[in-house]
């Protein structure tokens, strides 16, 4: 009798996964790559196979996650039609030369993602947390009439606790305060410890929340973006996220090397409007309402021209990879890559192979410690394969890399929250500058020069001269690559 059991619950289980993995195959169009990598889940690991695929397997269902009618007040989609218009008729009027050059990348994030090109910016770069969070701080301190914070890390350490305690104080002045923070990327908080700042008026929200402890049905779909905007009138952008390690006091990665934007600028709008629709998305209770003063008019800052793209798993195309694709194929001279995950699609590795056999100066710098091990050995497993087409490899060795950075020829570049990775093209939302200015590209170079030199170059034949040890965690990671 209990073998006759074992033997219907074995059956039923073998039936079971079959039904799931041609549910996988048949129904949910995946890519090949990510198919093959789930049905090894589910047929070598058959009962938790099936959990871990309810936690992270599932695709978002494609509906608007993000609709705020808002927008079309501050006419954003009419302006997105009026330069269509004339960039496809050649009137449209591009104050820097250096920006023209570019035409079709811009006319793709206009039509792919809507990203308005504003032309009036000044970017401030920080690659030092300290430096970048003291000017945060200040800031919020200085607001007049709002302020919106978004994070996907936010932990309460000295750090945040810098933060909220400063928030709190704009909050108790009447000043509009909404912080955002994802759910399990800060996923030691709850709305509880933020008390003190509610109670003072401000507001706080969560991004796809879990049901019950632990257990999260859109585990592998994370709100990843970094986004700050005050009083309409500055916004931060970029990789650093909000606890103690972020400024160097992790004992484990010692000084973190990232990269941050502050702006200023009609990029605010389409920042803001990022933001607010992010917010209305989590909110249970405190939707925004459009109103003029979160949109004030702009006083000429600068002249750097620049797109706010945004891509996640709620859009039928990758578009922060495409954006990254074409820059890549504009490139004449060099391309410099900064990223702590380089686990590249095959589209993006093609592209890359393709621009160092055509003879481009390819550089990319990665961390020389995991924050997260397989994806690390994965990534140092397409490293090598980036040095047998001719790349130039870099493991910075002053800490910690987490910079996601491109930057093509000193003209054109983009700095953002998007990994080179499947979790940042189709997983993620992500939010990334994509800067046409040759000043700020070439700074952001003059960085990647200054990194070179506190990073260990990474020959082929070192590569190739690594330990059976390490060979047989790279094939573990690759294996697992599509769904890291």
């Amino acid at each position: 009798m209990t073998v006759t059991i074992f033997s219907v619950l074995t059956a039923a289980i073998f039936i079971f996964n079959i039904a799931l993995a041609a549910a996988l195959v048949f129904l949910e169009r995946r890519d090949a790559s990510s198919t093959w990598a789930w049905l090894l889940v589910l047929f070598f690991i058959p009962i938790f196979g099936f959990f871990i695929y309810l936690l992270l397997g599932r695709q978002l269902r494609k509906k608007t996650l993000f609709k705020w009618e808002g927008s079309r007040r501050i006419g954003i989609e009419s302006r997105i039609a009026h330069q269509m218009n004339e960039l496809n008729d050649e009137t449209f009027e591009f104050k820097d030369s250096n920006a023209k050059n570019y035409t079709d990348l811009v006319y793709l994030h206009l039509r792919n993602n809507g990203a308005l090109l504003t032309q009036d910016n000044s970017v401030q770069i920080f690659n030092d947390g300290r430096k970048k969070f003291d000017s945060l701080i200040q800031d919020i301190e200085n607001a007049t009439h709002h302020i919106h914070i978004q994070y996907y890390i936010f932990r309460l350490d000295e750090l945040g606790t810098r933060i909220v305690d400063a928030l709190t104080l704009k909050a108790k002045e009447g000043i509009k305060v909404r912080l955002l923070y994802d759910d399990m990327g800060s996923r030691s908080l709850s709305k509880r410890h933020f008390k003190g700042l509610i109670e003072a008026g401000g507001e706080v929200e969560t991004f796809f929340p879990s049901i019950l402890p632990i257990i999260n049905p859109r585990l592998n779909y994370r709100n990843h973006r970094k986004i700050v905007v005050i009083d309409g009138q500055i916004g931060y952008i970029g990789g650093f996220n909000v606890g103690d390690e972020y400024i160097g006091l992790s004992r484990k990665f010692g000084y973190w090397r990232d990269t941050h934007l502050r702006i200023q600028g009609s990029a605010l709008y389409p920042l803001q409007t990022r933001f607010i629709r992010d917010w209305n998305q989590a909110s249970t209770r405190h939707d925004i309402e459009y109103h003029e003063s979160f949109f004030p008019l702009k006083q000429e800052k600068g002249n750097t021209s620049m797109q706010i793209v945004s891509s996640g798993p709620d859009e039928e195309w990758e578009q922060i990879k495409d954006g990254y694709l074409k820059l890549i194929n504009l490139a004449r001279e060099y391309i410099y890559i900064q990223t702590p995950y380089f686990i590249p699609d095959a589209s993006f590795y093609d592209a890359i192979r393709i621009a160092t056999l055509s003879g481009i100066d390819v550089r990319i710098m990665i961390p020389n410690k995991p924050d997260h091990p397989f994806v690390y050995w994965a990534t140092y497993s397409y490293a090598g394969q980036m040095l047998r087409a001719g790349a130039r490899v870099f493991i910075y060795d002053n800490g910690f890399l987490h910079t996601k950075m491109i930057v093509i020829d000193n003209k054109a570049s983009t700095v953002g929250t998007a990994n080179i990775d499947v979790r940042s093209f189709k997983l993620n939302f992500e939010v990334n500058a994509f800067i046409y200015d040759e000043k700020v590209s070439t700074d952001l170079a003059e960085l990647f020069y200054r990194d070179m030199k506190l990073s260990t170059e990474l020959t082929y034949m070192m590569y190739l001269d690594r330990t059976r040890m390490i060979k047989t965690k790279e094939s573990i990671a690759r294996l697992l690559a599509p769904i890291l």
